[in-house]
């Protein structure tokens, strides 16, 4: 089955942009087009899209109030992937906070599009660029170093979340670590729970935010 795309960006321009080079591929398909975050929520219960491509800043309802509603509303949400102009804005780590699993540059290059889009889709990995690091190094707080002593994360447990936050895979942090994709899963299950996560970009966000990973 191909992952399927809804494309949501004020600009034509950028949605034929991206349409022509995700269409490109055989194992991708664009269901739709949105010009501003307020129509996605309708389009989701239609077209049901695996992956949503939007754009952090739109006149209407931007990339980060329409990621809260679809998280708060629409059961078995998609994937959101940021789509932005430029790797340190603000907008783009509200968004990430908000619920979005990854970011994309518009002037990336093809190829990278396409990862992204496939790498969201698995759910395995994460696009989270040292820019956005920083920035949530930045907006440290007491409060998250506070939740995150109280995680009382194991040292196999610590160990993957900051194999996550490099944007390893579970393949890839099974590798590191020695031992099986499933003992991964476990893991990244346990951690997930324990820092009160909705997923791996939370999680991750946590870990910045806590001063536990420190941007590199």
């Amino acid at each position: 089955m191909p992952v399927t795309v809804l494309l949501v960006d004020d600009e034509p321009l950028v949605r034929a942009g991206l349409r022509a080079v995700l269409e490109a591929q055989p194992d991708i398909e664009v269901v739709g087009e949105a010009g501003d975050g307020a129509a996605v929520t309708p389009l989701l219960h239609q077209l049901r899209p695996d992956v949503v491509a939007m754009d952090v800043r739109m006149p209407l309802m931007d990339g980060i109030e329409a990621t809260r509603v679809v998280l708060r509303t629409v059961p078995e949400p998609p994937k959101i992937l940021v789509v932005t102009t430029f790797e340190n804005d603000e907008y783009v780590y509200e968004a990430l906070r908000a619920g979005a699993d990854g970011f994309l540059l518009k002037r990336a290059r093809p190829s990278e599009i396409v990862h992204a889009v496939r790498l969201i889709a698995e759910g395995e990995s994460l696009l989270f660029p040292a820019a956005v690091r920083q920035l949530a190094a930045e907006y440290g707080t007491s409060k998250a170093r506070a939740a995150m002593d109280r995680a009382s994360l194991t040292e196999r447990e610590a160990a993957v979340l900051r194999l996550m936050a490099r944007g390893l895979s579970n393949a890839e942090i099974a590798a590191k670590l020695v031992v099986g994709v499933e003992t991964v899963k476990t893991h990244v299950s346990a951690v997930l729970a324990k820092l009160g996560a909705r997923d791996r970009t939370q999680a991750v966000i946590a870990a910045y935010e806590s001063g536990f990973v420190a941007p590199s």
